[in-house]
């Protein structure tokens, strides 16, 4: 089959590879669609904390099964499914506490094991969430990135009627305020770009304004610093975007924290339950997602698609393994 298969920092190509045969417990799924995000930009350009090499990248994966193990039980052939990209050991101190993501033995599609950017991956049974037939797969795709943004929301404490104060206006930003605004909440994205400022309904000035809680969905030290200075007494900061290397070290008024009985919190990944909120998000439309596409590319456009995610020249990019160039 062919798969992108990353072998070095910036050393990665379209490469033909076996077919990958499912364990008795898994599932082989041939991809759908996957979503191109800039964390998968950071993995094949900058490489990643968490990336075992060679990989295949792609953790945002819809598809349908083709193959099962004998042990597998609950899926049949042609389910629709979305891979939940995590396997946690379920045993550990993080487990326990509900944090499956943070697993002391947590392996990621796409970062310790195959991703979904080839033709087909396997799945433990366990982590495939079946897809109901009024759910196509364009819309299945936004599960990953959308279960991030609910996980987000959930450790900034997001109650009813607050407001929110997003910085970046890219897919992650777009999604939490749909969530935030599902929710019951008031968000405000703040993004410069004019052209992704569209997608906002024009121009959200933050200017004067103070926030429940902010989320920065940016990898910019520029839109942290701003988000804490808007940051209401008892507000909550929410660190969903890392930085790179260079950036990663910030100057921080502590005792303005401090005084202002403020927290920071970090949001890294999701657990198999924001799935299937986000699930139930998408399926009862609380959450739109379609008009976020802006390209849809076979695998042979892999550079065109780094090229748009690094140049934030669109909104939501598509990745179609199984379509040829």
């Amino acid at each position: 089959m062919r798969a992108l298969v990353v072998r070095g920092l910036g050393i990665y190509g379209i490469e033909e590879v076996p077919k990958p045969k499912p364990n008795r417990d898994e599932v082989l799924v041939q991809v759908g669609v996957a979503g191109f995000c800039r964390t998968d930009l950071k993995i094949i350009r900058h490489g990643h904390r968490d990336l075992v090499l060679p990989c295949i990248p792609g953790e945002e994966v819809v598809g349908t099964v083709v193959e099962m193990g004998e042990e597998v039980n609950n899926l049949r052939i042609g389910d629709r499914v979305y891979i939940y990209p995590g396997i946690s050991c379920k045993n550990c101190k993080n487990c326990n506490k509900g944090a499956e993501n943070l697993c002391e033995k947590m392996r990621i599609m796409g970062f310790h094991r195959p991703g979904g950017f080839a033709e087909y991956v396997t799945s433990p049974a366990s982590s495939v969430i079946r897809i109901p037939e009024q759910l196509d797969f364009e819309t299945a795709v936004f599960l990953e990135p959308l279960s991030c943004c609910l996980n987000a929301l959930e450790l900034g404490a997001l109650k009813e009627g607050e407001s929110v104060g997003i910085w970046g206006g890219g897919p992650a930003g777009i999604l939490l305020k749909r969530a935030t605004s599902a929710m019951g909440a008031y968000p405000t994205v703040i993004e410069p770009d004019p052209k992704r400022r569209a997608f906002l309904g024009g121009l959200e000035d933050p200017k004067g304004q103070i926030f429940d809680l902010c989320i920065v969905a940016v990898g910019s030290p520029i839109a942290y610093k701003e988000a804490i200075s808007h940051l209401a007494p008892r507000g909550r900061l929410v660190v969903f975007s890392g930085l790179l290397p260079k950036e990663e070290t910030l100057l921080v008024d502590f005792n303005l924290i401090h005084y202002l009985e403020q927290t920071i919190v970090g949001a890294y990944g999701c657990s198999h339950r924001h799935a299937l909120y986000a699930l139930q998000l998408l399926i009862n439309g609380r959450v739109e997602v379609k008009d976020l596409i802006t390209h849809r590319l076979p695998l042979d456009h892999l550079e065109t698609a780094l090229d748009i995610v690094e140049h934030r020249r669109g909104i939501k990019v598509l990745i179609y393994p199984n379509i040829q160039r």
